[in-house]
């Protein structure tokens, strides 16, 4: 089974082997199920993955879902064919395993004035980007390192103007979005529906954007996997995005030897009561 290391430094408990047991997946993707790179646009699901996430989520009835920070329909296509229950905005945007999406929207008294403003304001540092999702706003510095503080301090001043709004720190981003909004409360959410009621949950991520799941998923007894280094309230540790694919791949052959040696059981079982 696959082992952890925190920080680099300190050993951490290897992964269960989720022997046993009804388990509600629960995935991050940048960072998670796909590479970092420069341009998110680029960002791509290797197709082997996305086969992968198709039979985990047949053998768990549907209880996989994508938790991101991305829009749904960014999550649609990053995923496609997969039709997935997701939560996308970090929780500003769901949809269920029925289908039914619900998304939370910006007032145009705030929305309007502040895409003008942070328009202008990006539009003044070469290399940084500005990503509209409509009920929130990504402020990107990856490429340009240098602006980090003037980055973060704009921010700032768009929460001051706007108080039902709170800004979520990332990698080379911070989001501007709506108060409440975040992947805690999706995956809390989420547990409480059909298929995920009744299942311990599992929750991979890698961001700080992913700190609120990890809490709410310890508080549920779950498993919270942090992907990379840094501090985290995750329990265990994987070292890189390769990592959730053996993983993946792990607990698939663990399913297949679970399923084949409960139908040799009940074969067997059968045989002896003719």
């Amino acid at each position: 089974m696959t082992t952890v290391t925190q920080d680099n430094t300190a050993e951490t408990p290897p992964l269960p082997a989720l022997e046993g047991g009804r388990y509600a997946f629960f995935f991050d993707v940048d960072g998670t199920l796909a590479e970092l790179i420069p341009e998110p646009d680029d960002v791509t699901i290797p197709s082997h993955v996305l086969d992968n996430m198709q039979t985990l989520s047949t053998a768990c009835e549907g209880a996989v879902a994508l938790v991101s920070g991305r829009s749904i329909e960014q999550l649609d296509q990053l995923a496609s064919p997969l039709s997935l229950p997701m939560a996308g905005v970090h929780g500003a945007e769901m949809r269920d395993a029925q289908g039914h999406l619900q998304r939370t929207t910006l007032p145009a008294e705030i929305a309007t004035p502040l895409l003008a403003m942070l328009e202008k304001e990006m539009s003044a540092m070469p290399g940084t980007l500005l990503e509209a999702k409509g009920m929130a706003f990504a402020l990107h510095y990856r490429q340009a390192m240098a602006y980090q503080h003037q980055v973060l301090a704009l921010a700032e001043s768009a929460i001051a103007q706007f108080p039902q709004l709170t800004l979520q720190p990332g990698k080379c981003v911070v989001e501007i979005k709506p108060l409440g909004a975040d992947k805690g409360a999706a995956i809390k959410t989420f547990m409480q529906q059909s298929p995920f009621i009744g299942r311990t949950p599992v929750f991979i991520g890698d961001d700080l954007t992913d700190e609120k799941g990890f809490q709410a998923v310890n508080a549920m007894q779950g498993i919270s996997v942090k992907v990379g280094v840094g501090k985290s309230h995750a329990r265990y540790r994987l070292k890189q995005v390769a990592d959730v694919y053996t993983w993946l791949d792990e607990i698939l052959s663990l399913l297949k030897q679970n399923i084949e040696q409960s139908t040799k059981q009940n074969t067997v079982g059968k045989g002896s009561r003719l």
